[in-house]
């Protein structure tokens, strides 16, 4: 069976990083490993994953030799991976038991080396596991197929979904950058000749923001965004324009789901 290594940035996250954890645990897929990188937090979510550690071999927490962000944990977490196959799961999300088994079998049907699935939404104060969720009709769809131009206009990949081909891509890191480096690494992937396809079907669940967050976040993606066209994607000002209202849209859009 393949061995999926599956990438966790921590930072203060004791709230949630129970079920994130169990919902890899528990996936019917069970050849593993569970990569975490913890931000120095300065909660109690470096001794939750040493005991998860203890219970479970799966498990390899290390601390970041200083704080530099879920980018940067990331990519310490994916130096040590050892898998075919390298997949994202936040601290506060969770993925539904047969996500792993079913998202390989998806893959191993196609030739794109970068797949993602479909996603359920919960609220922020959830406190359920994946074992137990309860199918809503919250669901941001996975479009079936992603090119780099289609990507420019829309970030279609659920990060919390994606898992690529380390045998095809090797291993392939997040830029230096504060935010959307999962966007800008799945651009890269494509930008290299390599498409991306997606499973209709919803195997995640993506914890919603607080409520009264929205408008920063919003302000925050045009900011970002902005710089990742202008300065990673080398982009003129009018293609970036363009590119930054479909980002506009679709962060709306899925908002009210």
């Amino acid at each position: 069976m393949p061995l999926v290594s599956v990438v966790m940035p921590v930072y203060n996250s004791a709230a949630t990083l129970g079920p994130a954890v169990r919902s890899v645990l528990t996936q019917t897929h069970g050849d593993v490993e569970l990569l975490v990188t913890d931000d120095r937090s300065t909660d109690d979510s470096m001794e939750l994953l040493r005991a998860f550690a203890e219970q479970d071999e799966r498990v390899l927490p290390e601390s970041a030799p200083e704080q530099g962000g879920a980018g940067r944990a990331r990519n310490l977490a994916m130096q040590r991976a050892r898998g075919d196959y390298i997949a994202f799961l936040d601290s506060d999300d969770m993925w539904l038991p047969e996500k792993t088994e079913k998202q390989l079998a998806f893959a191993a049907e196609g030739d794109a080396p970068l797949t993602f699935t479909s996603y359920f939404k919960m609220d922020a104060d959830h406190a359920g596991e994946s074992t137990d969720w309860t199918p809503n009709g919250r669901v941001i769809r996975a479009r079936a197929h992603a090119d780099y131009r289609a990507m420019l206009r829309r970030d279609y990949i659920g990060a919390l979904t994606a898992m690529y081909d380390r045998k095809v891509l090797g291993t392939r890191l997040m830029p230096q950058m504060r935010k959307r480096q999962d966007y800008a690494l799945w651009l890269s992937i494509m930008r290299d000749g390599h498409d991306a396809r997606g499973l209709a079907e919803p195997l995640a669940v993506y914890r919603a923001a607080r409520p009264g967050s929205l408008s920063s976040r919003k302000l925050s993606l045009v900011r970002y965004n902005w710089d990742l066209y202008r300065t990673h994607e080398h982009l003129s000002v009018p293609r970036a324009t363009g590119a930054l209202a479909g980002a506009v849209w679709q962060s709306l859009r899925n908002s009210r789901v």
